[in-house]
């Protein structure tokens, strides 16, 4: 099993664009310290910050970009459509968009989320097809979702036939990109093997579960052997799983030791044997609400 990952490494979306594999996450780092910590990311190599409204910092985050000298293109930059405020739906995802444009001073957000499925079934097929909008708006290049489980999931394929029924074919929108607590203490199986199917690309955030398996034996065994800390091995066996993990620190020395992933691989029996039948979320789960949620 050779996956010979740089920094540099990709995945194609549905959508057509390239996301790259590795991405810095802004989850509850304060706003003075963003600008600070996302152009050291930069600087070492990262191409992809995951933001959100409900963050409080994409303006900040987004503004380490022009700071760093890296050219816009190059940069991936995902915000979310929170559920707070206003209730999810058509016009609200419509002014959110506006705003995260506007809080960034962006011309485009490569990846729009919808953060989670609350609201029930009119809110995210209204927050969905204000998306589709923006695509079509050149606002937005890509779109997802996030803690949908898989029956929100089926919900909104079903939903983007019916907007092809409505619209046109290719008009109801492109499923690029799902994001999930994801680790060896929680595969979703289900969720994985769903995206999968649809060539949906699979974000991991917490994938190092906030520290809180720091000393499992096989953990700390894989680190020994690899001279490496217990997130370097849970961050590359993250992507040599397939997925896309999100990391995060405020910490300078974190950023450049969260990106030396790639000058060892684990063998496909140490990726297969850290992995677990456990369903054990250390964030919040709202892919377990039902679709009235």
């Amino acid at each position: 099993m050779s996956q010979k990952f740089t920094l540099a490494s990709t995945a194609k979306l549905n959508s057509g664009y390239e996301i790259p594999l590795l991405g810095f996450g802004v989850y509850q780092i304060p706003k003075e310290e963003c600008p600070a910590i996302c152009q050291k990311a930069l600087e070492a190599g990262y191409r992809h910050i995951d933001s959100a409204s409900l963050y409080r910092n994409q303006g900040e985050s987004a503004s380490a970009i022009p700071a760093s000298g890296v050219p816009r293109s190059d940069v991936f930059f995902t915000s979310k459509v929170p559920f707070f405020k206003a209730p999810m739906g058509y016009d609200s995802t419509h002014k959110l968009v506006d705003a995260a444009l506007e809080q960034t001073q962006l011309n485009y957000l490569d990846l729009m989320l919808i953060h989670c499925p609350y609201g029930g079934p009119e809110a995210r097929k209204g927050a969905w097809r204000a998306l589709v909008e923006c695509v079509e708006a050149g606002k937005v290049r890509s779109i997802g979702v996030s803690n949908y489980g898989v029956h929100h999931l089926e919900e909104l394929e079903a939903y983007i036939k019916e907007l092809e029924a409505e619209r046109g074919p290719g008009k109801g929108g492109v499923l690029s990109v799902g994001q999930w607590e994801l680790h060896p203490w929680l595969m979703r199986k289900d969720v994985t093997e769903w995206c999968r199917k649809r060539g949906v690309v699979l974000e991991a955030y917490c994938p190092i579960v906030r520290g809180e398996r720091f000393g499992d034996p096989k953990l700390k065994q894989l680190a020994a052997k690899y001279s490496k800390s217990e997130a370097q091995i849970l961050l590359r066996w993250s992507l040599q799983k397939g997925f896309v993990p999100l990391v995060k620190t405020v910490t300078p020395s974190r950023v450049l030791e969260n990106a030396d992933l790639y000058k060892f691989e684990l063998t496909e029996n140490e990726v297969n044997d850290l992995a677990t039948d456990e369903y054990s979320p250390c964030a919040w789960d709202p892919s377990v609400e039902t679709l009235d949620k």
